[in-house]
Order: structure tokens, then C-alpha cells, then sequence
């Protein structure tokens, strides 16, 4: 009864395994998982500044005196240092070839809490597409935002960037192939306006401030410049693949200002 037991046993064990190997997609779902939960997202955060104004003033029967100074100081180490506080499930990295997500964040200091304007945009580095643009009154909810979409956008695309990454690595073709591929569905927008320090947006979502250099793939964008105190300027254009387009337009001053 013992040795028809232990046959059977081994019957079954043999038919796992042969099962499994004849299977082997079976197991592909689980491993692509187990990759995606071990290698954290890399994002690069590009360099942000942040707004701050300081003013004082004083006086006798004599007279009376006044002083203000102000203008942007970096905020990007401030930045990093939020998000390894918020979003501990990804990894900063400091060189952007090597980054999954790029991230663009503007933090303004030296304001009341109802008066900031953080804005917060993510791209996704493969295919350049935003996957959050938003404005918040807190560095740390920005900061939040971009997380949870890093996160999400991470798990549904993650295998297939890691595979793309993989697969660019032990491409044959040299480098300089590689590139001539990339810019080909690319195009280069050098984006400025009179004056300087306006919001600009392509289809809608906040990519940075004037001037600025933004990659956008080819077809047709609209292209809004902002900026408080003067109307907006839009234009939309069929950009070409590979083409390089400055704009600096001057801003009209709006009604009453």
C-alpha cells in the first residue's frame, strides 16, 4: 500500500512539471510582476524655482521710508527632498536618460497658503505623453499628485517600458542610429514671450515657463502662453517631425491693467 502511495505521488509530481513546462506563460505574468515591484520608477525632476517677495517699511514725523526686494531662488533640492518624503516608491535620478518619468514642478515661496500656484507636470519618458498637469496650493500635495500618477501610469506601463529599455540597450544598431530614429518623431519648440516668465501649455497642460526648450511629437498642438495681468496668446499649428520652431510672441496688456 506504501509503494502505490508513493507511486502515485511521483505521478503527480512528474505531471505538475511537465504541465508547467509546456506552460511557461503560466509563469511570465507572475515574473513581470515580481520586476515591477522590485525596480522602483526613476524620475528626474527638472530645475525649479520658486517666487518670493519681501517688503518693509517705517517712518517718524521726520519722514518715512520703504524698501521691497524679491525674485526667484532654486527650489529643485527642496523639491527632491519632498518627494523621497511623500513618495518613497520611487527613485530620484539626477541624469534624465536614465529616468522613466520626467517631472517638472514649480513651487512658489514667500506667499499667504491661499495664495500659491503650485504646479505640477508629469511626462512619461518613452512616449512623452503627460500623464498629470495640475495646479495645488501646497508643494506637498504636488508633490502627492505626481506620485499617485507615477504609480499608477507605473503599473499598467512599467513591463513595457522596462522591456523597451531592455531592448534599446542590446540593440546592435549604433547610437548615433538610435538617435536619428528618436528625433525623427520629435520636434523642438523654443518657446519665449515678452515679457518672460509666463505659463506655457500645449494641449492644455502646463509643460513650463518662458523661455523654454520643450520636445513635442509631431502633429498638430495648440500653444497657449499666460500670464496674469495680460491676455492670452493661442496658436495652433501642425509641427513636422524633426523641425525646430521659435516663438516669442508679445503679450497684450489686458483691459484695465
Amino acid at each position: 500500500m506504501l509503494t502505490n502511495r508513493r507511486a502515485i505521488s511521483c505521478a503527480l509530481l512528474l505531471a505538475s512539471s511537465a504541465f508547467a513546462q509546456s506552460n511557461p506563460a503560466a509563469t511570465t505574468t507572475d515574473s513581470q510582476k515580481t520586476v515591477i515591484e522590485s525596480e522602483k520608477p526613476r524620475v528626474f525632476i527638472t530645475d525649479s524655482q520658486s517666487w518670493e517677495t519681501r517688503s518693509a517699511g517705517g517712518g517718524s514725523a521726520a519722514g518715512f521710508g520703504g524698501a521691497s526686494s524679491g525674485g526667484a531662488r532654486p527650489q529643485t533640492a527642496e523639491i527632491i527632498k519632498t518627494f523621497g518624503e511623500r513618495c518613497p516608491q520611487v527613485m530620484v535620478n539626477n541624469i534624465q536618460e536614465k529616468a522613466n518619468y520626467i517631472a517638472l514642478l514649480d513651487h512658489e515661496g514667500g506667499k499667504s497658503v491661499l495664495s500659491h500656484r503650485n504646479k505640477v507636470a508629469v511626462f512619461q519618458k518613452v512616449s512623452g505623453d503627460s500623464i498629470v498637469s495640475k495646479s495645488t496650493l501646497s508643494l506637498g500635495a504636488s508633490v502627492q499628485d505626481a506620485c499617485e500618477a507615477i504609480n499608477k501610469d507605473w503599473v499598467e506601463h512599467g513591463a513595457s517600458m522596462l522591456a523597451a529599455a531592455a531592448a534599446a540597450e542590446t540593440k546592435s544598431a549604433p547610437a548615433s542610429t538610435v538617435a536619428t530614429s528618436s528625433s525623427t518623431s520629435t520636434a523642438k519648440l523654443s518657446v519665449g514671450s515678452v515679457p518672460d516668465g509666463a505659463d506655457i501649455e500645449v494641449d492644455g497642460n502646463f509643460v513650463g515657463n518662458t523661455p523654454s526648450d520643450i520636445d513635442v511629437p509631431a502633429g498638430d498642438h495648440t500653444l497657449s502662453i499666460k500670464k496674469s495681468g495680460f491676455k492670452d496668446w493661442t496658436k495652433t499649428m501642425k509641427i513636422s517631425a524633426g523641425s525646430n520652431i521659435h516663438i516669442k510672441p508679445e503679450l497684450e496688456k489686458a483691459t484695465g491693467q
